[in-house]
């Protein structure tokens, strides 16, 4: 029971720690893609891996945590399929609209839920799925404003969603299975991440943008915000796999939700960006989805913990007895009967 205050302030200050990371690294990429014109998104992403493993391999050799060794091929195959994922993830901008792609986003909330019913046999309450749902809702009604199909578009979410989800699931499965830390394993899989989007994040951005991002003239500001943006997003990565494994995966979706809600109130707080009323209400209702969610999970978890100490109380009220008739025996006879209360140790030793 000690150590559940401590895990509830770990789980809240990994959210805090992605929440704000996440912010301040959508708004640092807005100004280096946007106001600088560095349009190289996939290409970027290699380099914050890149940085990211860099950062953890100093820490490693200072000490600060043990690195785990992690099957080679397991290892291997994680990485590979969450460099495919972001590659996906920005191929599929670039071939839909921005109302489809909030579409893909939202869709990767059910099909995790779907697949870990399926595969992994996991339970989510009728409470839990309204809530995420009314989220759905409300993040849909607030972001989404065009519609635009394509066939090529539709392939692309579709892998889109299918290697995250399946990721993500996998960050989470392989911390508890194996008893690895988030740290562990992003410093065994970020080499491969950064390595396959290092390869594919320059044709990807090209076919995107029709730029060469080894053409690009890089200037003193763009390279600063560039050096900015991958030490942001050490913390970015470090929350992410601290969150998926201290949670779940669809907690680490509902939070991604959060993020747009609190980005959104942020570009029209200080940027000034268009902001209606079908924004508030759709981020409202998301709010109330979220709050929802939170509330019903921290009930259910509660209640299995104590569903979890039960068995131990019933064992004591039945052992007890036992021991209150042992003495009334002792004290009732003397004689003879000191061997039967002798007896009545060794049955339950």
């Amino acid at each position: 029971m000690g150590e559940m205050p401590g895990f509830q302030l770990g789980v809240i200050g990994a959210l805090a720690l992605s929440v704000a990371s996440s912010v301040a690294i959508v708004i640092c990429n807005k100004a280096l893609i946007s106001t600088l014109d560095f349009p190289f998104a996939t290409t970027l992403t290699s380099w914050h891996l890149m940085v990211t493993f860099c950062t953890l391999h100093v820490a490693q050799r200072m000490n600060l945590f043990e690195p785990k060794f992690i099957d080679l091929r397991t290892v291997m195959l994680f990485g590979m399929l969450n460099g495919i994922s972001i590659g996906f993830l920005n191929l599929s901008l670039g071939f839909n609209s921005i109302g489809f792609y909030q579409m893909t986003k939202l869709a990767i909330i059910p099909f995790t839920v779907l697949l870990e019913t399926i595969f992994l046999k996991k339970q989510f309450s009728q409470k839990i799925k309204l809530s995420l749902l009314l989220l759905l809702i409300g993040v849909g009604f607030a972001s989404i404003t065009d519609l635009q199909l394509n066939l090529l578009g539709s392939i692309l979410s579709v892998l889109a969603i299918a290697t995250t989800c399946v990721g993500q699931i996998m960050t989470n499965t392989i911390q508890k299975k194996l008893n690895i830390s988030s740290t562990q394993l992003l410093y065994q899989s970020a080499p491969f991440q950064a390595a396959i989007l290092f390869v594919s994040g320059p044709l990807v951005d090209q076919c995107l943008t029709k730029k060469n991002v080894f053409a690009y003239n890089y200037s003193p500001l763009v390279l600063s915000f560039i050096v900015l943006s991958c030490l942001i997003a050490v913390s970015v990565n470090f929350s992410t796999f601290l969150v998926i494994g201290k949670t779940s995966p669809v907690t680490y979706q509902v939070l991604g939700h959060l993020k747009t809600c609190l980005i959104l109130t942020f570009g029209y707080t200080l940027l000034h960006d268009p902001f209606t009323t079908r924004n508030i209400i759709g981020i409202s209702i998301a709010i109330l989805g979220m709050g929802l969610y939170s509330y019903f999970c921290a009930y259910e978890n509660k209640k299995k913990q104590t569903n979890e100490l039960s068995p131990a109380s019933e064992q004591i009220k039945v052992t007890t007895p036992l021991l209150e008739a042992k003495s009334t025996v002792h004290h009732d006879k003397e004689g003879r009967e000191v061997k039967k209360t002798n007896g009545v140790k060794d049955s339950l030793v």
